[in-house]
């Protein structure tokens, strides 16, 4: 399917199209550019070709995985790759393609930051997205238009305001969690526009009271997949009315901060508004403290914590989140996986109980 959709974009839009390792990078400065960014979370499932033999089997599956799609020509309709410096194995796949897995085209690298915001964190990124502008009109063969990237900040600003009113707003939206995230993770590969007016669409049917019946829980983690996660929470008798996904919440950044000036100069400072999350380095007791605020204003009765085996950055915060959790009385549920197509037996049955442990208020 999104194959056929990029090449659509390719022919009836003239866009390049890039695809992009997760987790964060400045998608505004490719939608100015008229560039579609397709995002690549593994695929989920078994390696799509040997090249994931590459890389350690101690390496997460998103790595392995990309490496494997990329080397054996499933990503060949789009012109480049942007990887950025979300871990070192990420990083890593930036010398392994084009060395190891036979990639031709080019490889690009964004750098973000890491920790909080400091006078050389933010001239550093400030750098890194004139860097990058510079290494994409060397793809696109035009150069980037200031007016162009201030309609794209406002355009991607204008996104995020309505993921926050949805996510802010879950209890109140006649949806299944399934439904939600599958329209949240489209934006992973429609061009903005059209990701907007889908967004629009279902912010509309928001309602003025609680619709939602199940038990009200927080997840957290890295990417939801296998996506059969959030019928299997909902089957259970509960729904997710807090999100802190990877993937998902920690990219929605506040609405508050200038919007006028330099366009580079807001996208730095939007790059530190937005939420904590260990990709970033961000210090372990402000997440704390974010995910307790998250927590205590969603009303949610327990933690589900869901993330990929062997993921450093992610793995590394669990106590952090685990503290969270406790100074609010809430049990916790850690699930690991593997990007598998389908949840396991006994992983259903290990969400099934919590869910009804969480439900009678038992004790973890």
């Amino acid at each position: 399917m999104r194959r056929a959709y990029i090449e659509e974009q390719k022919r009836e839009h003239g866009r390049k199209a890039i695809a992009v390792l997760p987790v964060h990078y400045p998608k505004e400065i490719l939608t100015a550019m008229d560039v579609l960014a397709v995002e690549m979370w593994g695929p989920p499932g078994p390696p799509r070709g040997a090249e994931a033999g590459r890389l350690q089997t101690y390496v997460c599956a998103v790595a392995r995985n990309a490496l494997a799609f990329m080397a054996s020509g499933k990503a060949d309709v789009v012109d480049a790759v942007l990887f950025p410096h979300t871990c070192d194995s990420i990083q890593g796949l930036a010398t392994l393609l084009p060395d190891f897995g036979g990639w031709n085209k080019p490889a690009l690298r964004y750098l973000h930051p890491k920790g909080e915001a400091r006078p050389s964190s933010r001239a550093f990124v400030e750098k890194e997205l004139v860097s990058l502008a510079t290494d994409l009109e060397s793809v696109t063969g035009r150069p980037l238009d200031t007016e162009r990237l201030r309609w794209a900040i406002a355009l991607h600003r204008e996104i995020d305001g309505l993921k926050a009113q949805l996510l802010a707003g879950r209890p109140r939206l006649p949806m299944d969690d399934g439904a939600l995230y599958a329209l949240l993770r489209r934006g992973e590969y429609l061009w903005p526009e059209e990701h907007l007016v889908e967004l629009r669409a279902a912010r509309d049917q928001l309602r003025a009271d609680p619709v939602q019946t199940g038990v009200p829980v927080a997840i957290t983690g890295y990417v939801p997949e296998p996506m059969s996660i959030f019928a299997t929470l909902n089957g259970a008798g509960a729904f997710v009315a807090a999100d802190d996904y990877a993937a998902i919440g920690r990219r929605v950044v506040p609405q508050d901060g200038p919007v006028e000036g330099d366009p580079f100069a807001v996208l730095r400072d939007r790059t530190f508004a937005a939420p904590p999350c260990p990709t970033r380095a961000s210090d372990p007791r402000i997440r704390a403290r974010h995910l307790e605020s998250l927590f205590g204003r969603t009303g949610v009765k327990g933690v589900i914590v869901h993330e990929p085996k062997f993921c450093e950055p992610e793995l590394f915060d669990v106590p952090a989140v685990k503290r969270s959790a406790a100074a609010r009385g809430l049990p916790l549920l850690l699930l690991e996986g593997e990007l598998e197509l389908e949840l396991s037996a006994q992983t259903v049955t290990r969400i099934e109980a919590f869910v009804e442990m969480v439900s009678t208020g038992r004790a973890a």
